[in-house]
C-alpha cells in the first residue's frame, strides 16, 4: 500500500497468478476494500476463499487498520504486516532502522534474493527511492527524491501557462513546442537524476553492482538510460511473498 496506489498480488506457491492496481483512497473503509476485492476476484473467475494467507506492506498508516480489518472480515485471515519485529533476513545498517519504509525493505529483500549483491534498487513511486544493498545482503541506506508524478504536478500548478502533459518520450530532446519541451524536460531530467545518483552509489558499492528498477515509470526511464540493468515490475509483491515464507519458517522452528 503506497501513497498513490495499492498493488495486490495473488500467488500460488512462487508463481504470481494475478495482480491488480488500485488508487489509494485514504477514506476507504474496510467494507469498501472488501467489496472491491470481491469484484476483482469474480472478474478473474476466483473466490475470496482461495486465499490462505495475507501479507501487507504499507507506508500509509491511516489506512493500515481498515485494510487489516478487511482481511479479517473478507478473507477470514489476520494478515502479516511488514513492520519492526518481522523477520526479513536482511540486516539494516542505518542509524535508525525503524525509519526505513516497509516498501524499501521489501524491495531490497526481493532484489537480493533474485539477483544477489551488491545492488541498487530504484523504485519510481510517489517518491523515487534509491536503495543500496551490500554484497553480503545488508541494507545500507539510500536516497529519496520527489517522484515523477508529484514533481510534474507541482510544475502544472505553479506555472499557470503550462498544460498537463502525458509523461512519454518526445520526438527529440529539443522540443519544438511546449508539450514536447515539457515532456523532454520531465523525461530526460529524471533520466539524468538516475544516472547521477546511481553512478555515485556504484562508486561507493564497488565493482559488479547491479541496478534493478521497479515502479510505474520504470520501463520508460530504463529505455533511456544505460544505468539500469533490469526492470522488475513485481519486485515488491515478490518481496512480500519471500518475507511471508521466512516468517512461516521461523514459526515452524519455534513450535514445540
Amino acid at each position: 500500500m503506497g501513497n498513490t496506489n495499492i498493488v495486490l498480488g495473488l500467488f500460488q506457491g512462487a508463481e504470481l497468478v494475478q495482480n491488480w492496481r488500485l488508487a489509494t483512497v485514504h477514506s476507504r473503509t474496510a467494507d469498501e476494500h472488501g467489496i472491491i476485492w470481491r469484484q476483482l476476484f469474480l472478474g478473474s473467475g476466483l473466490e475470496l476463499g482461495v486465499v490462505e494467507a495475507v501479507v501487507i506492506s504499507s507506508v500509509v498508516p491511516p489506512l493500515q487498520q481498515s485494510l487489516e480489518e478487511a482481511c479479517v472480515r473478507y478473507f477470514g485471515l489476520k494478515p502479516l504486516a511488514v513492520e519492526p519485529g518481522v523477520r526479513t533476513g536482511m540486516p539494516i545498517r542505518i542509524d535508525n532502522p525503524r525509519e526505513v519504509g516497509a516498501d524499501r525493505i521489501v524491495n531490497a529483500v526481493a532484489a537480493f534474493e533474485l539477483y544477489g549483491g551488491p545492488l541498487v534498487i530504484v523504485d519510481f513511486g510517489t517518491a523515487t527511492t534509491y536503495c543500496a544493498v551490500s554484497k553480503r545482503g545488508e541494507y545500507l541506506g539510500g536516497a529519496i527524491a520527489p517522484g515523477v508524478g508529484i514533481s510534474t504536478e507541482a510544475l502544472f500548478r505553479r506555472a499557470s501557462k503550462l498544460p498537463r502533459v502525458d509523461i512519454t518520450r518526445p520526438p527529440s530532446v529539443i522540443g519544438r513546442n511546449t508539450v514536447h519541451a515539457m515532456q523532454s524536460g520531465i523525461l530526460y531530467g529524471f533520466v539524468g537524476q538516475v544516472d547521477g545518483i546511481v553512478g555515485r552509489m556504484k562508486k561507493e558499492l564497488g565493482p559488479g553492482t547491479r541496478v534493478i528498477a521497479t515502479g510505474g515509470l520504470a520501463e520508460l526511464i530504463a529505455g533511456q538510460t544505460a544505468s539500469i540493468d533490469r526492470v522488475d515490475p513485481f519486485l515488491t509483491l515478490t518481496g512480500l511473498r519471500i518475507i511471508y515464507e521466512r516468517n512461516q519458517e521461523t514459526d515452524r522452528k519455534t513450535c514445540p
